[in-house]
Order: C-alpha cells, then sequence, then structure tokens
C-alpha cells in the first residue's frame, strides 16, 4: 500500500514537471507572432489596440507629404475605414500641433472608404522630425476609438 502510494506522488509530481515545463516553453498569450517593423509602404508602424490593427506612417520628404494607411492585426492588408479625415496629435519641442489627414481610397477599398489620409505640408514634416517629437493619433474602427502612439521619426534624409 504504501509503495503504491509512492508511486502515486511520484507519477503526479512528474506530471506537474511536465506541464510547468510546457508552460514555461508556450509563448506568452497574444506573443505567438512576429512583431513587424515595418509596414508594406516601408513606413514606421503604429500599434492601434493591443494589435487589433496598425496605422503605418509613411513620410516622404521629396514631396513633403505624411501618408497613413491603416492596416490589418498583421500590418500587412489594408483596412478601409469610413473616416473622410484623420487627426494626428504632434509634440515637438513641447509645442502642441494638430494635422488634418483627408481620406485617399486605394484601388479595392469599398465606396465611402478609405485605407489610406495623407496630407502635404511642410509643418507636419518639421513636426515629425522634429527632436524628441511625439504624438497620438485616434483612429475609429468598426465602431471602437483606437489611440496609437507616435514615436520619434527617423529615416536618412537631410534637414
Amino acid at each position: 500500500m504504501r509503495f503504491m502510494k509512492r508511486c502515486q506522488a511520484v507519477a503526479l509530481m512528474c506530471g506537474l514537471a511536465a506541464v510547468g515545463a510546457r508552460l514555461e516553453a508556450a509563448p506568452a498569450a497574444g506573443h505567438a507572432h512576429a512583431h513587424p517593423t515595418e509596414g508594406p509602404h516601408h513606413g514606421g508602424l503604429i500599434e492601434l489596440g493591443k494589435e487589433d490593427y496598425h496605422a503605418e506612417l509613411v513620410h516622404d520628404d521629396a514631396t513633403d507629404t505624411v501618408t497613413i494607411h491603416i492596416l490589418d492585426s498583421s500590418a500587412t492588408k489594408p483596412v478601409p475605414i469610413t473616416a473622410k479625415q484623420l487627426t494626428l496629435n504632434m509634440r515637438t519641442a513641447g509645442k502642441p500641433q494638430q494635422f488634418t489627414l483627408s481620406a485617399q481610397p486605394q484601388k479595392g477599398d469599398a465606396a465611402g472608404s478609405a485605407s489610406a489620409f495623407a496630407t502635404t505640408s511642410k509643418e507636419i514634416c518639421r513636426a515629425i522630425d522634429g527632436s524628441g517629437a511625439s504624438g497620438r493619433l485616434n483612429v475609429e474602427i468598426g465602431g471602437k476609438i483606437y489611440v496609437g502612439k507616435v514615436g520619434g521619426h527617423s529615416h536618412n534624409h537631410k534637414h
């Protein structure tokens, strides 16, 4: 009888150890995928929600144009939304600035929706490139508001 109890105890400990090893080896919930660092248009990514969606910020120095593409959770496919414009709130050198980007429907976007938003101005480019620049992007997707943090922007160009 004593022998059977010891065998059961050993079996139980081995089972718990095996479960523990599997839990340690398992990736954290919601992190079983790669985190892209660049969007399909070679812009910086802005996380919306807990990676529910992404926004890709593309900055074209040659034309002083900033475009924001709304993307899916994998940051690979466009997500058209019904907004007519997006507002990008930036803070550069302690000074708040607000910029409006107008809807730019892309090929494949449903009528009345757009997956890209753009504006052309030297001011937005300066704000994004400014030392210590940070900001917020609010986007409504499917009736839910998502807030994305815009960090420092870096790319190779001369100021």
